[in-house]
């Protein structure tokens, strides 16, 4: 009898056809990605996330460059900052006066991890579609960004994506000599000033929602 001979093992590093997702990241950006599902993104390396309500994270969008990445889900807003933020907030938030008060605002930095949006196309696993790379589309312009609606059911999405080719360093907001805009680079300050001022003014709401019923 003619031993079966095993078929070749895959090796460990290497990425199943059906993870679009990760393909994406990986591969089109060139972001590092966490080992395992759900496919989650290490924060402290090119970029930390600051995590608002959303009310709160509109409001400070236009202190963010036109390429600065923002995702959504439910009613919280992912805002990606500058590798370093998350350790500067609690003294720039002293520094702005609000660090006495508590704020819904979280800040995740060196040694976390965040759930990656989803990317900006949908993907169908094991499909081709537009330029033959699986059924992801290569950028993410106006055509490809995700409804924000659909963060409310449960799986973050692109507010902006990031734009596949380009760097994403130089658009994050970065603490720029408390506030002096210098650099280029969008302000960390003005950014952590106005979602501040956001989330105080959603709690001051709620904390009055019950007199109204008095």
């Amino acid at each position: 009898m003619v031993p079966t001979v095993p078929p070749p093992r895959r090796p460990s590093g290497a990425r199943r056809p059906d993870d679009p997702v990760r393909h994406w990241y990986e591969n089109e950006l060139g972001w590092t990605t966490v080992p395992g599902p759900p496919v989650q993104l290490p924060t402290g390396l090119r970029f930390d996330v600051l995590e608002v309500p959303a009310e709160a994270g509109f409001a400070a969008l236009r202190h963010l460059g036109p390429y600065s990445p923002v995702a959504v889900r439910a009613d919280r807003m992912r805002l990606f900052v500058a590798a370093g933020s998350a350790e500067e907030l609690p003294g720039l938030l002293d520094w702005l006066e609000w660090g006495s008060l508590p704020l819904d605002l979280v800040a995740t930095g060196s040694g976390g991890r965040v759930e990656a949006p989803l990317p900006p196309v949908p993907v169908r696993a094991g499909r081709s579609g537009a330029g033959g790379r699986g059924g992801m589309g290569s950028r993410g312009g106006a055509g490809g960004r995700a409804d924000p609606a659909a963060g409310s059911q449960g799986a973050a999405v692109w507010l902006r994506p990031p734009e596949p080719g380009c760097e994403v360093e130089p658009s994050l907001p970065t603490l720029s000599g408390l506030g002096g805009g210098g650099g280029g680079a969008p302000d960390l300050v003005r950014l952590v000033e106005t979602v501040a001022t956001g989330c105080h003014r959603i709690r001051l709401r709620r904390c009055a929602q019950p007199l109204a019923f008095s």
